[in-house]
């Protein structure tokens, strides 16, 4: 006993020597495109959250991980912007309606994004598309508006000016903004008493951007088109989904030296509980297996929720489920349903991209439901089943 109390003392110290080395070694760049107000990596949008009140001197600045209906359906604002920073914004056509009364009663919403949704693709006739290829060191962003100086020419690498919009509405949408080539990457929509910017180059709004003299330049002049907006909605919601998701393990997990201290830590106790098993096993009596009630615990419980008539419950377990299922059998992160998502699961499953984005936007679509119908969730369950089918999971 006293032998395995000094085995125990050197594991620890060896665990807490591993810990601190980890967290005191130089980390290498991460490249992570996240566009997260919290992070500091290059691709963060830690600068541009921060320094909005330079922009803004007048302005109130608020973070909101609140969906735009949530945020938008019973508001009063005045005034005010909504700015999203993001890789993807594909609004359900309930944040949709609520981002356009927003802008119809006289606010105005800022948004750059490398993808937009098929929403705004109907009612606003715009997609993007991107330079492929070696990236051009004489790429360059302009704006077009000549009391802007429109022959000043702004230069950032790492791809960050390679999108562009390869289809706008020309009759409706103002041009702002184009690149070297004269394809346009920021546009202006009027409606009602406020306006609408969308910008195809999101990275030129993170950090590595803001920290170059004309990345930053270019970012205060784009976001200045706002005016002066009494609020400035800092919008969080479609880089790190609804509040209420993070969880101090996922702190843990996201961190590499934490990680593997409590990937150590779990093997040693794993280790020490084998050994006393080992050391101290006795006689386990013989337990008669119970009657096989499955049959009979899935008719009560689908009785039980036939009465009940809960379709969203359902259709959160099922999702949830489902989801599980797919981390589980491809090792995929499923936190974010995001074109990223989209991508690994066709990659791993050889399922067709087109209909895994709109699996994808149906699930998201029932998470932001308070109430769903019958045949909303007989829809629900006939795109799982189909996935099962085409996957042959």
């Amino acid at each position: 006993m006293r032998s395995l109390k000094i085995y125990l003392f050197i594991a620890g110290l060896l665990i807490i020597g591993y810990a601190v080395m980890e967290y005191n070694r130089p980390q290498p760049t991460d490249w992570t495109v996240t566009f997260n107000d919290r992070h500091t990596k290059p691709y963060g949008t830690y600068i541009t959250f921060n320094r909005l009140k330079d922009i803004f001197p007048s302005g109130r600045i608020n973070a909101t991980r609140q969906t735009p209906f949530e945020l938008f359906i019973d508001s009063t604002y005045k005034q005010s912007a909504y700015v999203v920073v993001a890789s993807s914004v594909a609004p359900s056509e309930e944040d949709y309606t609520a981002m356009m009364d927003f802008v119809r009663d006289g606010n105005d919403v800022f948004i750059a994004a490398e993808t937009y949704g098929k929403l705004f693709q109907d009612s606003l006739n715009v997609s993007t598309a991107s330079i492929f290829g070696m990236v051009d060191p004489s790429e360059y962003i302009s704006f077009v508006n000549p009391k802007l100086d429109n022959e000043r020419q702004y230069f950032v690498d790492k791809g960050a000016v390679s999108n562009y919009f390869d289809m706008v509405d020309t009759s409706r949408a103002i041009l702002l903004g184009q690149n070297n080539k004269g394809d346009v990457n920021f546009i202006k929509y009027r409606f009602g008493k406020g306006s609408i910017y969308l910008s195809a180059n999101p990275k030129v709004f993170t950090n590595y951007s803001l920290l170059k003299t004309q990345g930053a330049q270019y970012a205060a002049t784009a976001l200045s088109y706002l005016g002066r907006p009494q609020v400035i909605l800092w919008d969080e919601f479609y880089t790190q989904g609804m509040a209420g998701t993070d969880t101090p393990l996922r702190f843990i997990l996201a961190n590499k030296s934490l990680r593997m201290a409590l990937y150590i830590t779990l093997f040693g106790l794993l280790a020490y509980v084998i050994y006393g098993i080992k050391r101290r096993q006795r006689a386990i009596p013989i337990v008669m297996p119970l009657a096989n009630a499955t049959v009979d615990f899935v008719t009560t419980v689908g009785q039980v929720y036939y009465e009940r008539r809960n379709n969203l419950d359902i259709a959160h377990k099922k999702s949830i489920y489902f989801l599980t299922s797919l981390r589980e059998k491809y090792n995929i992160k499923t936190n974010k349903l995001d074109p990223e998502f989209v991508e690994a699961l066709t990659k791993r499953s050889g399922v067709d991209a087109a209909f895994i984005r709109m699996m994808t936007d149906y699930i998201g679509f029932i998470f932001n439901q308070t109430s769903i119908s019958d045949a909303e969730l007989i829809e629900l369950n006939r795109l799982i089943e189909k996935f099962y089918t085409l996957s042959g999971h």
